[in-house]
């Protein structure tokens, strides 16, 4: 069962699945992400901290009726910008991320289809959107976000460059995460221009960083991290208050054991956030609380501890190439093994090798 509790959870509970669902600080790095194709998306200009209005309630946005068709926001940004991302990752679920560096921009950014929030990892540039006669006007900087609602448009006036990492969150997660915490109401999410808000940020920084070039751990990585960025937009930038209904208990024995079964299969068994929570009969928003209760790591921190188990393994005691062993642990190359290996051992492979032989 789960029981009801207060909202005053989500901050404390994404903080705690930062720790283990990144577990070193993020830069914002191009490392985890592939090269974009020439599609775009980053007007990554924003509204103001108060929000617009358009025919709806002071400072929100009906999500879920637009007046005007919406594009595709990767297509929108690359149109605006005239240029592609330097980086983009989507995931199967839904969504996408893109880090751009644009420079000034003076144009209309047309609605679009999914939720915009921006994060700028470095550098300081003045932001204004204009929407009819409302002006807002904010500072893209570390640790401030931008969001922009589904549907929404207007022009944005920025002078100079900007660095900027954008996600685009379909409004279907947000309705799915909110009915899987049982929330009673699905406020409209508000608009934000340069809001200080360290945790989303992070988050966003997280979720763009450089990964592990493992495609079954960055994909599990990118799903956690976009529950937990829709659980933290609801939670303070949605337009109601909301109450999220967490787990209280971890998996039973049982569920546990297929779940740490299916996550230890050499085989290309799917483990993906929806396919873990499925075969548990949970939600993903209650899948991974419960997890953690039961193992004390997210999903993700878990299969990565697994993996470098059995590279530490296989390094020990047997004479198996570090390129052989990169191959058979799912990752992309020698390199990105080795970067993996390094960044949770402060050792290469080869250098861990020769000290315990």
């Amino acid at each position: 069962m789960f029981a009801r509790t207060s909202l005053t959870l989500t901050v404390a509970t994404v903080s705690t699945h930062i720790a283990h669902a990144a577990d070193t600080p993020s830069h914002a790095s191009n490392r985890g992400l592939r090269s974009a194709p020439p599609s775009a998306l980053d007007k990554s200009v924003n509204l103001s901290q108060d929000s617009f209005s358009r025919g709806s309630p002071a400072g929100m946005i009906d999500t879920r009726s637009y007046e005007m068709p919406a594009a595709n926001p990767t297509n929108e940004m690359s149109r605006v910008l005239g240029i592609s991302p330097s980086c983009l990752a989507s995931d199967s679920s839904g969504g996408a991320i893109a880090h751009w560096h644009h420079g000034a921009l003076h144009d209309v950014v047309e609605p679009m289809t999914d939720h915009v929030i921006m994060t700028y990892p470095t550098g300081m540039q003045r932001l204004e959107r204009r929407n009819g006669k409302s002006v807002a006007i904010g500072t893209a900087r570390a640790g401030v976000v931008t969001i922009i609602p589904a549907g929404s448009t207007s022009r944005w006036d920025i002078p100079g460059p900007v660095n900027v990492i954008q996600l685009y969150l379909p409004h279907k997660t947000l309705e799915r995460v909110a009915g899987e915490a049982e929330m009673a109401v699905l406020g409209d999410l508000v608009e934000r221009t340069g809001h200080p808000d360290p945790t989303t940020s992070r988050l966003l920084m997280n979720a763009a960083d450089a990964l592990d070039g493992n495609a079954a751990l960055d994909a599990l990585f990118r799903q956690q991290l976009t529950n937990l960025l829709a659980t933290r937009l609801l939670a303070e930038h949605a337009g109601t208050s909301a109450a999220f209904q967490p787990t209280l208990g971890g998996l039973s024995p049982t569920t546990l054991r297929r779940t740490i079964e299916r996550l230890r299969s050499d085989s290309d068994a799917d483990v993906s956030l929806a396919a873990l929570a499925a075969d548990a009969g949970l939600s993903r928003f209650h899948f991974c609380r419960a997890f953690k209760e039961s193992t004390g790591l997210s999903p993700h921190a878990w299969l990565r501890q697994y993996r470098l188990e059995q590279a530490m393994n296989t390094l020990r005691n047997t004479d198996e190439s570090v390129a052989s062993i990169a191959v058979a642990l799912g990752y992309s190359s020698q390199t990105a093994f080795a970067a993996a290996f390094k960044k949770l051992t402060n050792e290469t492979p080869s250098d861990w090798r020769r000290r315990r032989r």
